[in-house]
């Protein structure tokens, strides 16, 4: 009796393991989960293939959703081209991040690649800086259209735009309207975005809302001689705090003979009284670009850091790093009630690793890791061993 019961277990088992993925999921995915919320327009492949098992294990996860691996690692095992567009040039921080469901459904949407929403609102829904209503506005952007100058996923430049600036802008505005639009100026336009807010303004011809003072009483305010290119003792002599603060040492100051103000400054017009080019972590990653993209892809990151400007200095310190103070004073400005720590730091205290006395950073990495707690190194073991080698 006890044989014949092993028999029919046995051929069970074998009757169960035939089973092909689509009839599996309709025996016991669909069981418990109503298939009509899986019909749609727009079908994902291995859902309309009933194939959950591709991406779910039907016992027991380490993620979330009982999914197999991380989202990313999910999504490029068969995006395997995507994969390699990805990783490199400047990419979307939902992206690098590995959140492609931000954007994207995993199992079932109403409009084409599976998009969440319509694409303009997926993209205010992250860049609601730009979801006011301007009293003027670029076409593009009043229709939504932020794909006619934007890439989704990846580009080469940082704004992810779809060719440089001036060229995009040209594709459609005529080089002869730039022309006749400028022709009062004193040397050939060549900045667009140096004066026009390309989403939208509280002026007429998309000029940026704040004028450069000089620049509101006319051009020759600063261009007495009619020459377009000036150097930087020229921005000096209106600003002599920023002097001061470019002579500490450790600056901002470029070398050679150009005006390095010019390098983050816009000296026309900009869309507040700091008249930047771009939003400042943009332009910081303008020349921090592979900070920047290790601090995007890193696991473990600062969640509320909107600025760079936040703990550096953007002209000059005499901290290294140009930071505002030093480091561990940097730290606990925020981490108040985590400022307190057991592990001995300061004067006499030498990180092995390093040579240098020990602070916050010895042991975390403010720009992120792919560590808890934003640690250097795996905490339990890894990190410690690195100064602790007896134990």
């Amino acid at each position: 009796m006890r044989n014949s019961v092993l028999i029919m277990l046995y051929l069970i088992a074998v009757a169960l393991l035939s089973v092909d993925s689509s009839q599996a999921a309709d025996v016991s995915c669909f069981g418990c989960h109503d298939a009509a919320r899986f019909a749609g327009k727009v079908v994902h492949k291995p859902v309309a293939d009933a194939s959950c098992d591709i991406c779910h294990n039907p016992h027991v996860a380490k993620y979330r959703g009982l999914l197999r691996n991380r989202q990313d690692i999910l999504c490029y095992s068969c995006h395997r081209q995507q994969k390699k567009l990805f990783s490199r040039g400047v990419v979307h921080d939902p992206v690098a991040r590995g959140d492609c469901s931000s954007c994207h459904a995993p199992h079932v949407a109403s409009r084409k690649g599976l998009l969440r929403d319509d694409p303009a609102a997926d993209c205010l829904a992250c860049h609601n800086e730009l979801s006011r209503q301007y009293p003027v506005t670029h076409e593009p952007y009043a229709e939504g259209r932020c794909m006619a100058c934007h890439r989704p996923h990846q580009a080469e430049n940082l704004q992810l735009l779809v060719d440089t600036g001036d060229r995009l802008c040209l594709s459609c505005h005529e080089a002869s309207g730039l022309k006749s639009g400028h022709r009062d100026f004193p040397g050939p336009a060549r900045d667009c975005l140096s004066c026009h807010n390309p989403h939208g303004s509280e002026r007429a011809g998309l000029i940026r809302n704040v004028l450069h003072k000089p620049f509101s009483k006319g051009c020759v305010v600063c261009h007495d001689k009619g020459s377009a290119g000036l150097g930087m003792e020229n921005c000096l002599k209106c600003h002599p705090d920023v002097r001061e603060q470019m002579l500490a040492p450790h600056s901002h100051l470029g070398g050679g003979d150009g005006n390095s103000c010019l390098n983050c400054h816009s000296p026309h017009a900009g869309d507040d009284d700091t008249l930047l080019k771009s939003p400042e972590r943009l332009l910081c990653a303008s020349c921090h670009g592979q900070t920047m993209a290790g601090y995007r892809r890193s696991r473990y990151r600062h969640s509320n850091i909107q600025d760079c400007s936040g703990c550096h200095e953007v002209h000059g310190s005499r901290h290294p790093a140009m930071l505002k103070g030093d480091g561990n004073d940097v730290c606990i400005q925020c981490h108040k009630d985590q400022g307190k720590f057991t592990h001995p730091v300061g004067p006499g205290v030498l990180d092995r690793f390093t040579g240098q006395m020990v602070t916050c950073v010895s042991c975390h990495n403010p720009m992120g890791t792919e560590y808890e707690y934003q640690l250097v190194r795996e905490g339990k073991k890894a990190l410690c061993v690195v100064c602790h080698r007896a134990y």
